[in-house]
């Protein structure tokens, strides 16, 4: 692996009701690296964990949310043992994030120039007229048309497509290394979704930024993605390289999701589609956690839940057949 940039050991995460009797282990044991200008995919149904699991990177969890063990070390340092100041000048100066909806992250009372220059002028004490000169110039980078009548208007009148890209732009303004784009591409049609994530790519590729794509879209993860993280019950249960994992997935969650992948080339092979619901993260299944749902479970699997086990040198999954 190139330079590790981002690498995360044994982190746990919980939810905790008010009165503390419901605890919701929402990310469980997690474990993975991230070297320079890499990107890696983490896939998984709802619930999965997986906007947990950003939020826990950034350390922008919820009242009932804490991390209870593990290290979150960033460029060599552990975030989980800096301070409040200390995380706020680190969150969108070296780590950004992108949210699944642009309007949860946009102001409706200010203009889109206000917005992306504002990030330069707390992180860099650029002036107004510096910032918002950089804004501009953030715009025309993710493509916005008219970007100098643009710059001026506010988020409502913008599509959904031209939101997204503003939130990118906000995203890149100091030029961060690390990024994570939790389902950026939900809300976009099929269209603008292409054009967004090539854009993604080539900012990417200017910027040298490390990348954390999460998603449901196994299909975008294939084009994107250099390695690939699958979550199941708070539990990374199969990780490694976008063509190991595809072509030989050692994981039967893994297998399953890839089968239920619409496929042009084979219209005649039906679509699978996974059994049951995913567990309650506050009342997991014992042993494994699939189990309930697994086509080859067996009763070790419902007794034990399954290390972390090498595949290959750079492959891993939990369970008992691999």
């Amino acid at each position: 692996m190139i330079g590790r940039l981002l690498e995360v050991r044994h982190l746990s995460t919980h939810y905790v009701s008010a009165r503390g009797t419901r605890v919701t282990r929402a990310v469980d044991d997690v474990s993975f690296a991230l070297g320079e200008g890499e990107t890696l995919g983490i896939v998984g149904e709802s619930g999965s964990g997986k906007t947990t699991l950003a939020l826990s990177l950034l350390r922008l969890l919820p009242p009932a949310g804490r991390i209870v063990s593990g290290e979150i070390r960033f460029e060599g340092d552990d975030l989980l043992r800096k301070s409040h100041a200390e995380m706020r000048r680190i969150r969108g100066k070296r780590i950004a994030m992108i949210l699944q909806d642009p309007m949860a992250s946009l102001n409706p009372l200010f203009t889109v120039g206000d917005q992306v220059a504002e990030p330069i002028r707390v992180h860099e004490g650029a002036s107004r007229g510096s910032a918002w000169s950089r804004a501009l110039e953030l715009l025309k980078a993710v493509r916005i048309s008219a970007p100098e009548m643009r710059v001026r208007e506010y988020p409502h009148q913008m599509s959904g497509g031209m939101r997204q890209r503003i939130v990118g732009a906000i995203a890149i303004s100091c030029e961060p290394r690390l990024l994570i784009a939790d389902e950026p591409t939900t809300s976009l049609d099929l269209t603008i979704q292409a054009q967004y994530l090539n854009l993604l790519r080539e900012l990417q590729r200017a910027h040298n930024l490390a990348l954390i794509f999460i998603t449901h879209n196994l299909g975008i993860v294939a084009k994107m993605c250099d390695q690939v993280a699958v979550m199941y019950g708070g539990r990374l249960v199969e990780s490694g390289p976008i063509a190991q994992i595809y072509n030989a997935p050692a994981h039967p969650y893994t297998r399953a999701l890839l089968e239920s992948i619409p496929r042009l080339a084979d219209s005649r092979k039906r679509l699978t589609a996974i059994d049951g619901q995913p567990p309650d993260p506050a009342a997991l299944p014992g042993g494994c956690a699939f189990h309930p749902r697994c086509p080859k479970v067996m009763d070790r699997c419902r007794e034990e839940a399954p290390p972390e086990s090498r595949v290959s040198a750079s492959h891993t999954s939990r369970c008992w057949l691999s």
